[in-house]
């Protein structure tokens, strides 16, 4: 998950490692023949090239922003995820009788796995001990967690005799839970369309292809070098969109569900007195070799 203020530029580089190694193993092999061999006769008009280049331009803006677009949306929606369960304990503490200590202490806890068991049924990872514990303990069997655990606050709250409108204030919270929870599962399981991808990597290696047939054929160097670079560049906008289309994949780029999980963890807890915090991870820089 991201963390970091910064990550290091090999982590990066690994994403397209091996269209990088067979850019600049064609634009060498081109290079040279284009300079040299059979090919130095070929000339492509650079405004063929510039219309193809065009054309990618406007892809890749379109799919960048696209991608941007769903992982900002998934921070908003985790951001409201933090109020809302702030909101939630607040409402049953402020409600209840200050002698009900056990019942907001139990929709306190309950609030805090479910948070917890959101981040980790999103990103299809083992439950951690304490939402495997409490799953255990309740025997539930459901295939949707997070929605079993709403449930429970609904069954909890349909219990206590606070009045209805209070109760209604109080469920209208835990439908935005729900309308949260609903919107980060839409995001995770609605794919961004396969044909788009195929289509601009089939441009950038058209676009590749032409390329050194465009260019002056004076200096060897220079022609490989712009050969290999500039695909790369468009590979290189085109692989951020799509880490960025999954905020829920796992990886550096990830929406920091565990830290914003043990944040509303420190914050539920402080409500109801309870001193027993968890760590919170600082941000810090990332670093793979």
């Amino acid at each position: 998950m991201l963390l970091n203020k910064r990550i290091s530029i090999f982590t990066f580089l690994k994403q397209i490692k091996f269209d990088i190694t067979a850019i600049l193993i064609y634009a060498i092999v081109i290079g040279i023949a284009d300079q040299y061999g059979f090919l130095s006769k070929i000339e492509i008009p650079i405004g063929v090239n510039a219309i193809i280049g065009t054309a990618l331009s406007l892809l890749l803006a379109f799919r960048t922003a696209q991608a941007y677009e769903r992982w900002w949306e998934a921070r908003i929606i985790w951001g409201a995820i933090v109020n809302d369960s702030r909101t939630l304990i607040r409402q049953i503490k402020q409600f209840l009788p200050e002698e009900n200590t056990k019942i907001v202490e139990e929709f306190a806890y309950r609030q805090i796995i479910w948070c917890h068991v959101l981040g980790e049924t999103l990103r299809k990872l083992a439950y951690s001990k304490k939402v495997y514990d409490y799953v255990k303990e309740y025997n539930l069997s459901e295939k949707n967690i997070p929605n079993a655990i709403i449930n429970q606050h609904s069954e909890a709250l349909s219990k206590l005799d606070i009045g209805d409108l209070k109760q209604i204030q109080i469920d209208n919270t835990l439908s935005r839970l729900c309308d949260a929870m609903g919107k980060c599962e839409r995001i995770k399981n609605t794919v961004f369309p396969k044909s788009y991808s195929l289509l601009v990597h089939f441009l950038i290696y058209v676009f590749a292809t032409l390329l050194p047939f465009g260019l002056d054929d004076k200096y060897v160097i220079l022609e490989i070098f712009l050969t290999a670079l500039i695909p790369i560049i468009f590979i290189a906008i085109e692989r951020t969109a799509i880490i960025l289309q999954d905020p829920f994949e796992n990886v550096t780029t990830d929406i920091p569900m565990t830290n914003l999980a043990i944040t509303i963890e420190i914050n539920i807890k402080e409500l109801i007195g309870d001193k027993d915090l968890p760590i919170q991870e600082k941000p810090k820089s990332f670093y793979v070799m």
